[in-house]
């Protein structure tokens, strides 16, 4: 089980970084028709107007997904800020019970996240929901990418409140560990 999660993880950071990569690529493109259009008035012929339409709605929707399917794997990377004033002041039992407790609360506001991110998604679905741009785009696509990220970041929570209540170190405090991380 422990082999199949941290695939997910990994499997979800790096669908986010090639979000990410699409974003860079649609900008550069656009980029390079400004400089084309450019360059042809320059020469005194017509630009050739290329553009990339709904551009901003694209970039948009790719980086909330993006954004949302990298909360899990950068949580087993410890690369969330998290504040710890009170668990370095408690003895290393009661900081792990708080730990679990925390990790529980977070996933139960991941997992009512997921739930709402994910009825949004079925009524988009549902009337066919697209959105305002010059190329109309499904809602229910980046609605599920959020609703995939909200998921898995619920998923890790549970992970890594399961491994602190059994006495383990959790994904993230071992990665800070490893990196000198904030403690």
């Amino acid at each position: 089980m422990r082999r199949f999660l941290d695939r997910l993880y990994d499997t979800a950071l790096w669908l986010s970084a090639i979000t990410f990569g699409l974003i860079a690529v649609l900008v550069l493109l656009q980029i390079l028709g400004r400089l084309a259009d450019r360059i042809a008035r320059l020469m005194s012929l017509p630009p050739p107007g290329l553009t990339i339409p709904s551009l901003a709605e694209f970039g948009g929707f790719l980086f909330a997904g993006a954004v949302f399917l990298g909360l899990a794997g950068t949580l087993q990377a410890g690369g969330h800020v998290r504040v710890k004033l009170v668990t370095r002041s408690l003895p290393d039992g009661a900081a792990r019970w708080l730990g679990v407790f925390v990790a529980l609360a977070a996933a139960a506001l991941a997992g009512f996240a997921t739930w709402s991110s994910g009825l949004q998604m079925a009524d988009s679905l549902r009337f066919g929901a697209v959105s305002y741009g010059v190329v109309p785009i499904p809602l229910a696509i980046p609605q599920g990418a959020m609703t995939l990220g909200l998921a898995l970041m619920c998923v890790a929570l549970l992970d890594a409140a399961a491994t602190a209540a059994r006495g383990g170190t959790p994904a993230h405090d071992a990665a800070e560990a490893r990196t000198g991380g904030p403690d």
